[in-house]
C-alpha cells in the first residue's frame, strides 16, 4: 500500500524511518515548508545552531560519539556553502552524516535567482556522493539511499539537494526497505588466503607493530573488541593515529601512545625500525608517514581498509587485504588460532626490551613551572581530575590538541572527537554541542586554544539555549601556537601575524551569553578551577592562561624520516644529557 504526501512530509518520514532522532539545522525559505513539517512533530529534536558550519561539526560529533549517522538540515545558497568545510572535513575523517540542503524552485535553477548556488556542484569533491532531486516521487528513495552510503562501507557525507517546489509537492513515499541499495555494497569480507598470509607473517615476525587508525572505531565496537584481543594474545605493540585513539585502551600494556608528526617517540621509532606492520584501518596519511622513501624502510607492510581507493594510494604495500575491519580481524583471530597462535616469543622479547629502551627517552618529559601554567601541567591535571569520569572529549585544531592527543588516554572507542585529516580550527566547541545532544548525563569536555576557539564561538548561544552542560577549558597563549611553532623553528623567528592584539575577556563573554567562566593563572588554583568548571550544571568557559612560547614535542620536522625528531629540553637531557630542543 503506497502512501501520497508531500516532498517536506517524506523528508521527515524518511528521517524517521532512518531512526533519526536529532537534526541540527538553520532555516531559510528554501527549506521552509520542511520547517513546518518539523514543527508539526515531536519524535525528531531539531538543534538551532547559529552557523551551518557549527551545524556539520555538530552531526560529526553526534554521529563519532554515537556511531549513529548525523544529520543536518540547511537552506540553498549561502546556507550550504557555509555547510563545505564541515562537508569536506568529515570526508577526510570519514564521519558519516547526511545533509539536506534547500534549493530555489526547479523552474529557477540556472536563472542566479535568490539565495540559488550551484550545490551538487560545489559538493561534489567534498561528499561521498550527492543528488538533485527533482521529482518528488524519487525523493524518499533518495534519502533512504543517501543514509546506506554515508554509512556502508568508508563512512563518510552525503548531500541532497531539494528545490522548494519539490517540498511542495505530492508524491508517493517509499519506504527504506523499498530504497535502491544494491548498487553499492562494498566488498566486507576479506580474501581469506591474504588473511591466511598476514597469519604466517604474524607467526614468524621478529619486530611486528600494529598501526591502526579511524577505521577500528568506524567498524563498531566489536572491532575494537576483536583488535584488543589480537593485540593481547600475540603481544604485539601498537600504535594509532589520531583519529583511532581509544580503539586499543591507552591504560593497556602493549600501548606505545598516538603515532606521527607529534607522536611519541618510541611509537615513531617503532615504526622506523619494524620488520611487520600491520595496518589497521588507517590511511597512510603524510602526519603519518613524514618522508615517503625513508618511512618504516625495512618492513614488510600490510593494509586492512575497507576502502580499495585507499590501498597503494601513497604506500606501496606487501599484503594488501580489502574488507571491514572487524570481518577481517574475526577471520584473522579465527585462522591464526587454529593455526596454533603462534609468535616468535624470543625475538619478541628482544623488540619489546628495545623498545621500553625508547621508552626511558621520555619524549613528553617537560619542565614544570611554580609561575606560569604549563600546557601540559594543564592537560595532565585535566586527565588526572576526569579521568574514570563518564567523559567525552572533543578539540580545536592546534598545539592544544597535539598535547591532549598525547597527555589525556582513552580507553573505549568513540570518546575523542578531533579534526585530523583537515585540521578544522573551530571544529572543537559546535563537535561538543553534538557530543552533549547525544550523551545529555556525559561530561563533555573541548579542550582549545582561544584562536581556535572564537572561530565559531557563536556556538554558546546554541549550548545556552538548549542547556548543554558542556565544558570549554581554553589554553589561552594569546597566539597562533602551532604557526608560532613553526615560525620559530623552521622560519627564523619571524612571527608574522601569529598573534591577536584584540582578544576578549573570556569571562565576560561566558557572562554575555548567559553561562559561567572563569580566568586563571596561577598553578596553585588549577585544580580548584577545572572543579568549579566540572562542577557548575552549565555552559561553562574555563580561560587557563598558559606560557606563551610553549612547544609542541616531539615533532618530526617537515621532511626527516620517523627516527629522526625534535625533543624538548627534558626529554633531550634524559636522552643524550644536553639540553635543547635537537634531532635526535
Amino acid at each position: 500500500m503506497t502512501r501520497q504526501m508531500t516532498g517536506a512530509k517524506m523528508v521527515v518520514q524518511a528521517l524517521k524511518d532512518q531512526g533519526v532522532d536529532t537534526v541540527f539545522g538553520y532555516p531559510g525559505g528554501a527549506v521552509l515548508p520542511i520547517y513546518d513539517e518539523v514543527f508539526q512533530q515531536n519524535d525528531i529534536r531539531h538543534v538551532l545552531v547559529r552557523h551551518e558550519q557549527g551545524a556539520v561539526h555538530a552531526a560529526e560529533g553526534y554521529a563519532r560519539s554515537t556511531g549513529k549517522p548525523g544529520v543536518v538540515l540547511v537552506t540553498s545558497g549561502p546556507g550550504a556553502t557555509n555547510a563545505v568545510t564541515g562537508l569536506t572535513d568529515a570526508l577526510l575523517d570519514s564521519i558519516p552524516i547526511v545533509v539536506l540542503t534547500g534549493q530555489v524552485p526547479t523552474f529557477m535553477i540556472g536563472t542566479d535567482g535568490f539565495q540559488e548556488a550551484d550545490t551538487v556542484g560545489i559538493t561534489r569533491p567534498c561528499t561521498k556522493h550527492n543528488w538533485l532531486v527533482k521529482d518528488t516521487n524519487k525523493l524518499a528513495d533518495t534519502i533512504h539511499q543517501a543514509f546506506h552510503v554515508a554509512t556502508t562501507g568508508r563512512p563518510g557525507p552525503t548531500l541532497i539537494d531539494i528545490p522548494k517546489d519539490v517540498q511542495f509537492a505530492q508524491g508517493t513515499y517509499v519506504e527504506p526497505q523499498k530504497a535502491r541499495t544494491e548498487h553499492y555494497q562494498p566488498q566486507v569480507k576479506g580474501d581469506i588466503d591474504a588473511i591466511t598470509r598476514l597469519a604466517e607473517m604474524i607467526e614468524a615476525a621478529e619486530r611486528p607493530v600494529f598501526y591502526t587508525g579511524g577505521g577500528v572505531i568506524n567498524s563498531g565496537t566489536a572491532a575494537s573488541q576483536l583488535l584488543r584481543e589480537l593485540v593481547d594474545a600475540t603481544n604485539f605493540p601498537i600504535t594509532s593515529t589520531l583519529m583511532g585513539l581509544g580503539a586499543y585502551p591507552a591504560s593497556g600494556k602493549n600501548w606505545l601512545g598516538m603515532l606521527g608528526m607529534h607522536g611519541l617517540y618510541e611509537a615513531n621509532m617503532a615504526m622506523h625500525d619494524c620488520d611487520l606492520m600491520i595496518n589497521v584501518g588507517a590511511r597512510f596519511d603524510d602526519r603519518i608517514t613524514g618522508r615517503i622513501d625513508a618511512f618504516s624502510p625495512g618492513s614488510k607492510k600490510v593494509h586492512i581498509d575497507i576502502d580499495p581507493s585507499s590501498i597503494n594510494k601513497v604506500i606501496h604495500v606487501d599484503l594488501p587485504i580489502v574488507g571491514d575491519v572487524g570481518h577481517v580481524l574475526e577471520d584473522l583471530l579465527r585462522i591464526w588460532k587454529s593455526r596454533g597462535r603462534k609468535t616468535n616469543v624470543e625475538a619478541l622479547g628482544n623488540w619489546w626490551k628495545q623498545i621500553d629502551a625508547w621508552k626511558e627517552v621520555n619524549c613528553l618529559d617537560y619542565k614544570n613551572s611554580t609561575q606560569t601554567i604549563k600546557p601540559q601541567h594543564a592537560l595532565q591535571r585535566l586527565e588526572a581530575i576526569t579521568r574514570g569520569m563518564d567523559r567525552y572529549v572533543t578539540t580545536e585544531v592546534g598545539q592544544h590538541q597535539m598535547w591532549a592527543a598525547q597527555f589525556m588516554g582513552f580507553d573505549e572507542p568513540g570518546r575523542w572527537m578531533t579534526s585530523g585529516g583537515l585540521g578544522t580550527m573551530g571544529y572543537g566547541l559546535p563537535a561538543s554541542v553534538g557530543v552533549q545532544m547525544a550523551h545529555p548525563d556525559s561530561v563533555v569536555i573541548n579542550v582549545a586554544g582561544e584562536a581556535s576557539w572564537l572561530m565559531n564561538m557563536q556556538e554558546m548561544g546554541t549550548a545556552v539555549q538548549f542547556r548543554l552542560p558542556i565544558k570549554q577549558f581554553i589554553l589561552n597563549n594569546e597566539r597562533l601556537g602551532m604557526v608560532r611553532q613553526w615560525q620559530e623553528l623552521l622560519h627564523g623567528e619571524r612571527y608574522s601575524h601569529s598573534w591577536s592584539e584584540a582578544l576578549p575577556d573570556f569571562v565576560k563573554l561566558a557572562e554575555a551569553f548567559g553561562c559561567k567562566g572563569r580566568l586563571v593563572k596561577d598553578p596553585a588554583e588549577l585544580d580548584d578551577a577545572i572543579q568549579e568548571m566540572l562542577d557548575y550544571d552549565g555552559p561553562f568557559i574555563l580561560d587557563v592562561m598558559v606560557e606563551k612560547h610553549e612547544n609542541c614535542f616531539p615533532m618530526i620536522p617537515s621532511g626527516e624520516p620517523h627516527n629522526k625528531m625534535l625533543l624538548g629540553e627534558a626529554s633531550t637531557a634524559d636522552a643524550i644529557g644536553t639540553s635543547g630542543a635537537v634531532l635526535v
